[in-house]
């Protein structure tokens, strides 16, 4: 497998103890008081159609039928912050951290969040990249991971700028040829991966269900790089100057800092995130697995 440029491979883990028998039974009454404002539900089409991306809402189903709809779909629930939501998650995240921290002191400083993906059969998620540092822990199925590297072409200043200011990370341009440069990892339960800072990476479920957890995690560089990131996306988008220092000290940092601190709460900024997110689709209760067509809000 080719390599650009050569780089280590990502860290795998086996030491996730996995809770049997009434996991499922937890994880249906998760759902059920899940806030709406704290989960995505993503409706996605076929390997090809990677253009394909719509976003709905569970409405009134439960937990459990949830699940099944996803079984029985082509889908996913993000179940952001959960570690917000439910203190048990909290607590794991700071006792994994905490072993971390023990083990290799950059993480002592890291701040994290979690959530859970729970995902259809032959479902993917598309060639994208995170701004945060990155886990992915898997909990039932197997998927594979391609993992490709940090560097242009497969990513650039552009796309880590317009990630920050419009919340959407999927929107990345991509090549099959960037296959050739991918490392690609079939997770099984108990598994952990990890990646460099930024990297693209994309998913693709095997022929089972999946439940994943995603941790996310910021230190002071990575929240300094965040920062930066947003502020140039918006001297690009809002004031046509294409920002090309992404220094994270000195004078210009400290000049980004304050202008994204102003702007990133702007009207401006939450209409375009707005835009870009439309709700269009519904679980449908009489048909697990379809969706319900539900109008677009201009």
């Amino acid at each position: 497998m080719a390599r650009w440029p050569p780089q280590s491979p990502p860290k795998r883990s086996s030491n996730l103890h996995l809770v049997r028998g009434r996991y499922r039974e937890a994880l249906s009454e998760l759902i059920d008081r899940y806030p709406r404002s704290y989960y995505g539900l993503v409706h996605m089409g076929a390997s090809n159609q990677r253009r394909f991306w719509r976003e709905g809402e569970i409405g009134d189903l439960p937990g459990a039928a949830v699940i099944e709809a996803i079984a029985s779909g082509r889908m996913w629930l993000n179940l952001r912050n959960v570690d917000t939501v439910d203190a048990r998650y909290r607590d794991l995240l700071d006792s994994l951290f905490g072993e971390l921290g023990d083990r290799v002191p950059r993480f002592s400083g890291a701040t994290s969040t979690c959530g859970l993906l729970i995902s259809s059969p032959n479902a993917q998620v598309y060639y994208h990249c995170d701004l945060p540092g990155q886990h992915l822990w898997q909990i039932e199925g197997r998927k594979k991971v391609y993992v490709y590297p940090s560097a242009p072409p497969f990513v650039s200043p552009e796309n880590l700028e317009d990630i920050a200011l419009f919340d959407v990370e999927v929107d990345m341009p991509y090549a099959s040829w960037y296959d050739d440069y991918a490392q690609v990892f079939e997770l099984a339960p108990g598994e952990m991966l990890t990646w460099p800072l930024n990297a693209p990476h994309r998913v693709e479920n095997l022929d089972c269900l999946n439940v994943s957890m995603t941790v996310s995690f910021t230190d002071e560089t990575i929240r300094r790089l965040q920062k930066v990131n947003l502020a140039n996306g918006l001297l690009r988008h809002r004031f046509g100057y294409a920002a090309k220092d992404r220094a994270i000290a000195g004078p210009a940092y400290w000049s980004k800092a304050i202008l994204q601190k102003a702007l990133r709460e702007s009207s401006w900024v939450r209409r375009e995130r707005k835009t870009r997110r439309a709700v269009d689709f519904r679980l449908d209760p009489s048909r697990l697995g379809q969706i319900v067509e539900l109008p677009v809000v201009g």
